[in-house]
């Protein structure tokens, strides 16, 4: 940790009053069944919701596809077994066991990379960046795709689906700051009744039509494919839409854990899933016409408007699990130096994963709400929505491949073979959309590329202006010999003085003693390092120490406990209140020799002068708190 903006490469958040719970501990009774159902709103609400567009979808005249039985049956057959690899197999069975310390998602995968795969690490960085895409475009088609049922109830209201949307989108932002915790205690059993009424829907329709289940075989999906040729290749820019929200189901898992989001995807969301796709597949084959909106005539007439606030509040649950993964995605990239410091609020007491980010929701929010009004439909944005779904997936898999290599010692066989499986399907998802780029496939990737943008240009403005400041940082040798042969005035009391090196001397450090001329009694070098390890102090000449306190990956620093742990245990009657804690502000000017453009330069220093204050950070008692100006060139 130092004064600089480099900073964002520690440990993120708001300071904890309370100890960190345990992520290995194993959910069991009443605690698991809570966050099993707190899940099933948060995490499972995106691809939940799929039924309202997905299989719809496929039929859009532009895929030039006719609801024949042969094409009814393939399309269902791919939808099966594309929810069965790619959730089912890879997510849950898999990927879900690569979590760093209880946090997944794929910037957690990317911290389990060995620190030397450059290209690795930038492919990851990209995928990050397109699910943040995704965060913004999931909370625009789900409440799309549900308010659609306004024109199959009354094809008057039509007109209101745009801003009745746009509404209830402000409403769901606005309300991000009650925390994942409070806002599942309702989305839960919402979801909940949501599930439980597509299953008896879908269901009841299976009942009148068996002959759909021969989709359940992978051959019905092979016959459509051999017959349907190019048709059917294009046509899974639309299939891919049944499997959005798996990559967000990862992201959560900080939020929940792994157990109670594996448990419910297979006792609740997956029967509910497939029984709603079965039923609108019987219905379509029953009735042809009907696929122009299977889902809502799934139902009978009286139940069309309790259906449709049902999907309505559905739908806003599909948004909230990219949102609170965008939040986790956010603190990670925090953690690892890829942002600035944001503010993180931890918004639950015993699951830490649990936090909000205004920033961010503030980000989604408007990015949300140009969307509805720009596409004004959810199949004008499922072009969008494809790509950055996929091409998120086909990284992860690229990153699970490596992980298993290197982490758990798989053989090139064994993690080739499923890996090649795994990007067989998501490539030729991806494959598929983009031959919407010019349909909306453009958005997720200027997105992304934004973001990506932004998360480099921090990373490289941070490591070289730390490169500038350890140039100009004063060797600890001669500062003592300095101190020796100066002996400035030593005044009573401890002074902090923050670092991001475990070497040399604070530059804030020889500011201070250049224009004060004095120095208190007892002075600590306090860095704060993302690792596994715990506080360690070493004793200094002319009562200096320095202090390296590491923290965990995920995990939130709190100097002011830092410092006061260190009074407690290697001094003697010193009192928290006789701390004085040295910051420095610098000025960055981008007139040094470094390999950055000045326009990124520029950009980092933007970025710099609007991060988070350090003594909201990383919890440092303000009133306690001296701040030096000084200029960086870098």
């Amino acid at each position: 940790m130092s004064a600089h903006p480099g900073t964002a490469a520690v440990a993120p958040g708001a300071p904890p009053t309370r100890p960190r719970p345990t992520r290995h501990e194993v959910p069991t009774g009443k605690r698991l069944a809570a966050l099993s159902l707190t899940a099933l709103g948060v995490v499972y609400g995106d691809i939940g919701t799929s039924p309202l567009y997905a299989f719809r979808e496929a039929f859009n005249p532009e895929y030039g596809l006719t609801a024949t039985p042969e094409a009814v049956l393939g399309i269902l057959s791919t939808i099966v077994w594309s929810l069965v690899l790619t959730v089912s197999v890879k997510y849950i069975g898999l990927v879900m066991r690569a979590d760093n310390r209880g946090e997944g998602g794929i910037l957690a995968l990317l911290a389990l990379l060995p620190r030397d795969r450059t290209a690795l690490v930038m492919l990851g960085l990209f995928g990050a960046a397109l699910l943040f895409g995704d965060g913004i475009i999931t909370p625009a088609i789900s409440v799309l795709g549900a308010m659609e049922g306004l024109e199959v109830v009354a094809p008057a209201f039509a007109d209101y689906v745009v801003p009745v949307s746009a509404l209830i989108l402000l409403a769901l932002f606005l309300a991000q700051r009650r925390g994942t915790a409070g806002i599942g205690v309702i989305f839960g059993p919402v979801i909940l009744v949501y599930f439980v009424t597509i299953a008896i829907l879908g269901a009841a329709e299976v009942a009148r039509t068996p002959g759909v289940l021969l989709a359940l075989s992978p051959t019905s999906a092979a016959r459509f494919a051999l017959s349907h040729g190019a048709a059917a290749f294009t046509v899974l820019g639309a299939v891919v839409l049944a499997v959005t929200g798996a990559e967000a189901l990862y992201a959560d898992m900080g939020h929940f854990g792994r157990r109670p989001i594996r448990l419910v995807w297979f006792a609740i969301v997956l029967p509910a899933l497939l029984l709603n796709y079965f039923g609108q597949g019987a219905l379509v084959l029953r009735i042809p016409e009907a696929v122009q909106n299977p889902f809502y005539m799934l139902a009978p007439r009286w139940f069309l408007y309790p259906l449709l606030a049902i999907a309505t509040l559905a739908a806003i649950v599909a948004s909230q699990a990219l949102i609170s993964g965008a939040f986790s995605l956010a603190q990670q990239s925090i953690q690892l130096g890829y942002s600035p410091r944001l503010t993180i609020v931890h918004t639950s007491r015993s699951e830490y994963g649990q936090i909000y980010i205004p920033e961010v929701n503030a980000a989604l929010a408007v990015g949300c709400l140009l969307l509805v009004i720009m596409f004004r439909s959810s199949s004008a944005l499922g072009a969008a929505y494809g790509i950055a779904v996929t091409g998120t997936m086909a990284v992860t898999s690229l990153l699970f491949y490596v992980v298993a290599r290197t982490r758990w010692r798989w053989s090139r066989l064994r993690a080739g073979a499923l890996t090649a499986v795994f990007l067989t399907v998501e490539l030729a998802f991806f494959a598929a959309n983009l031959l919407k780029i010019l349909h909306g496939g453009w958005v997720p990737i200027v997105i992304a590329a934004g973001v990506f943008l932004l998360m480099t240009t921090w990373r490289r403005g941070t490591r070289n202006l730390t490169r500038v400041l350890t140039g100009r940082s004063l060797p600890v040798e001669r500062f003592f010999a300095e101190v020796e042969e100066r002996r400035p005035h030593r005044v009573p009391g401890t002074a902090v003085f923050l670092t991001a090196h475990t070497g040399g001397t604070p530059e804030v450090l020889v500011h201070h003693l250049r224009h004060n001329k004095v120095l208190h009694e007892r002075i600590i070098f306090l860095s704060i390092v993302p690792e596994n390890e715990r506080l360690s102090v070493e004793p200094l000449p002319n009562g200096f120490f320095r202090v390296v306190a590491r923290y965990g990956f995920m995990e939130t620093p709190n100097v002011a406990t830092v410092v006061s742990r260190c009074c407690r245990e290697t001094f003697e009657n010193i009192d928290d209140d006789d701390v004085t804690y040295y910051l420095g502000r610098p000025t960055l000017l981008p007139t040094g020799r470094t390999s950055m453009m000045r326009w990124r330069k520029l950009l980092y220093a933007f970025l710099a002068r609007n991060a988070r204050p350090a003594t909201q950070f990383f919890g440092i008692p303000p009133t306690r708190v001296v701040e030096l100006g000084m200029q960086v060139e870098f």
